[in-house]
């Protein structure tokens, strides 16, 4: 049955029969109707401009809907059609069907895996960087926004995002799926900042699938890095020294590739991810020069010091595809150095500030005292575009290799570790430098 009605009162509402509907004659459009014996429900009805009947429910009678609210929230969307010329109903349900966090966030995955997401350099991205891409969606971006719709996101919620992680909202320590293996997020302002940065490459990615049309990342005011400024002090290279010595011949001695891992990049200067991804079959030991195969930028040609070289050479022989620095267990990278790394600060008495960066920035530092050329620290560590050639030039050979020595010797002495004396040799001819 169908009535007709002045204007609806909650009493009108409450009255209403079963599968009965009652308009509003004051605005054309807008009534109540109860299916079955189920809650009265209000709604829109209305021709889009193409002339398809649309339908939008406003909400069912009682909190917060009387028949006055819903009588606003009609005439609101009713002026959205009319005047806007907006399919309210086309709208919402685009709401409903769009995309989480989480999906896209899982379809950026797959597409960078499949390696059809490029980098700024027209490179697909590398397997370090996914495993951190991965972690950070998983440890900060699906537990804090995941079930949120990607349209909906707006500047002031990655502002809130941010702002959580950076507090520790996100932070645990759970066991995971291998033995003894320990995940411990610490969120803080680092992760917070590499985190936001990271959504703003999937706000990106989502742009260009047409799931929305801005990337309300873009101004966000993130924490300054830090690790930029902070360096080792004498006395901290001192500890880390005596740390790494400590846990290499303690009664639970330090894995073994770890702890050379950890030397390696205190006195190379290299990104961890070279190190732990350096191949035996990459490394000249006649020559003292390495050509990785995996490295952020280009510049993939570097020097070796005598002490990295006497290094490598105590990690024994094996075939020229295997890792210098393997995991104790399983296969591929060592995805447990940051916690080995941990380990050692805190034997050392150093704080979570002193990460595998600081170490980086730290032998820079050390090169600039010792009065070394932005040029030739670049060439050293890999710097964005500096490069050296396989055919070297015999007085660009030793400048490098003598600065390489210079700079690790200096280091190593900070921590105490004895020094063996080297002597720079070079190839007489291309011939003997290609063997």
């Amino acid at each position: 049955m169908t009535g007709q009605a002045k204007k609806l009162t909650n009493g009108m509402i409450e009255a209403l029969g079963e599968s009965e509907t009652l308009n509003d004659p004051t605005l054309p459009g807008f009534f109540v109707r109860r299916q079955g014996k189920g809650t009265p429900s209000f709604v829109v009805m209305y021709r889009n401009v193409e002339g398809r009947q649309r339908k939008v429910t406003i909400g069912r009678y009682g909190m917060p809907w009387t028949a006055d609210l819903a009588r606003k929230e009609a005439f609101k969307i009713l002026h959205q059609i009319t005047v806007e010329k907006r399919d309210v109903a086309q709208e919402k349900k685009n709401r409903k069907d769009a995309p989480t966090i989480a999906e896209v966030c899982k379809e950026y995955i797959e597409e960078a895996e499949a390696g059809r997401l490029l980098t700024k350099r027209g490179k697909t991205k590398r397997a370090s960087t996914l495993a951190s891409d991965k972690s950070r969606i998983q440890s900060h971006i699906i537990p804090l926004l995941g079930s949120s719709k990607f349209a909906s996101i707006t500047h002031k919620d990655v502002a809130k995002f941010m702002f959580n992680v950076a507090e520790g909202k996100t932070a645990k320590r759970e066991k995971m799926s291998k033995k003894r293996a320990l995940s411990n997020v610490r969120g803080g302002k680092g992760a917070a900042t590499r985190t936001v940065g990271l959504l703003g490459a999937i706000f990106t990615f989502g742009i260009k699938q047409g799931y929305r049309a801005d990337n309300p990342v873009t101004g966000t005011v993130k924490y300054a890095d830090g690790q930029k400024d902070r360096r080792l002090a004498d006395e901290e290279y001192l500890k880390l020294g005596k740390a790494l010595t400590t846990l290499e011949t303690g009664t639970s001695p330090m894995w073994p590739a770890a702890a050379a891992a950890i030397r390696f990049l205190l006195a190379s200067g290299w990104r961890k991810s070279e190190v732990l991804e350096l191949r035996r079959g990459e490394v000249n030991f006649h020559t003292r020069t390495a050509k990785l195969s995996s490295t952020k930028n280009d510049t993939n040609q570097r020097v070796l010091s005598k002490a990295c070289i006497d290094l490598l050479k105590k990690r024994g022989d094996a075939k020229a595809g295997s890792l210098f620095f393997p995991p104790a267990r399983g296969e591929g990278v060592m995805s447990g150095f940051p916690s080995y790394f941990e380990r050692v600060c805190k034997e050392a008495g150093l704080g979570a500030d002193v990460t595998p960066h600081v170490a980086r920035h730290s032998y820079i530092s050390v090169a600039n005292d010792l009065g070394y050329t932005e040029a030739t620290i670049g060439l050293l560590v890999g710097h964005k575009g500096a490069s050296v050639t396989r055919g070297y030039i015999h007085g660009v050979d030793s400048v490098l290799l003598a600065a390489c020595d210079k700079i690790a010797n200096s280091i190593l002495t900070r921590m105490g570790t004895p020094i063996t004396e080297s002597v720079v040799e070079f190839p007489q001819n291309r011939s003997e430098a290609a063997a």
